[in-house]
């Protein structure tokens, strides 16, 4: 008994150790975004950060970074993290359509794409689902590259350590929480002076600790961080490079669109109950 309460302080010593090495990295990263220049070089940066902590983490407690999830077993879990994002973002903007929070169809968009690819003159939906394809394979294999840098830290190192010392649904819901809140300065840049930045943290909270269920779930499942990248992936690129630029808003959409918005999270809620009652009954 003695020894097991010992392992498990380590086991929170380590937690606190990553937890408090992230802290100082991103505190860096944030004085650059909030007080230089928001580019997207330091934004790299700040998703880096993760990675990184986890890295020196691992380092100081002796552990080689080999240890790691890194490997993947069976494919179907990637197919399963692409589909499952592009399944409750694109609920999320049907509904959206539907209840005319905001309108299918941007010409701003439209023009825009027609121009970056040379399709000026094109038909509109040879030029759609051109960029839709695009960004479904090239713009989310490059993508990875940046979500990477998150998921190594978040779903390769953090929640197994949790699950050392939590239950799947705490440590799914705690890591979630703690991976908003890192995300919460973005929010004051975006929000900041507008009336509805508690608004918006509140909605982007509820969604990622609903998407933090899932890609817990499937960390847990496939023993590897490679489906959350992914995951992390599909879910950017269909939310901030298809969906809500191809929708056109209204005085209500800054409600309802967007992750900052309350539709993905009521929908990606509703998934992550599914997935935590799975859990559950797998005793994960």
């Amino acid at each position: 008994m003695t020894e097991l309460i010992k392992t498990k302080n380590q086991d929170w010593k380590t937690i606190v150790l990553f937890l408090g090495i992230l802290t100082i990295l991103s505190a860096i990263c944030y004085y650059a975004i909030l007080k230089l220049n928001p580019t997207s070089i330091y934004i790299g940066a700040l998703m880096m950060c993760p990675a990184i902590a986890s890295f020196i983490t691992l380092k100081l407690i002796k552990r080689s970074i080999s240890s790691l999830p890194w490997s993947l077993k069976n494919t179907k879990y990637l197919k399963i993290s692409y589909v499952l994002p592009v399944s409750y973002i694109a609920i999320s903007y049907i509904l959206i359509w539907i209840f005319g929070f905001g309108t299918l169809g941007n010409q701003d968009t439209i023009t825009s794409w027609s121009q970056e690819l040379g399709m000026t003159g094109f038909n509109t939906p040879i030029l759609v689902i051109t960029m839709i394809v695009l960004f479904a394979i090239v713009g989310v294999v490059k993508n990875i590259g940046s979500t990477l840098g998150e998921e190594i830290g978040w779903r390769g190192f953090f929640v197994f350590e949790l699950r050392k010392v939590l239950p799947f649904g705490s440590t799914s819901i705690l890591s979630g929480f703690i991976w908003s809140i890192w995300h919460w300065p973005i929010l004051w840049l975006i929000y900041n002076g507008s009336g509805q930045l508690f608004f918006h943290i509140a909605a982007f909270t509820i969604m990622i600790v609903a998407i933090s269920i899932i890609m817990t779930y499937y960390t847990f499942k496939s023993n590897s961080l490679w489906p959350a990248a992914l995951f992390h992936s599909v879910h950017n690129i269909f939310i901030q490079k298809v969906f809500t630029p191809m929708t056109t808003t209204n005085e209500s959409s800054s409600f309802w669109i967007d992750e900052y918005g309350f539709m993905i999270p009521i929908v990606a809620s509703i998934f992550a109950i599914v997935f935590w009652r799975k859990a559950r009954k797998e005793n994960l």
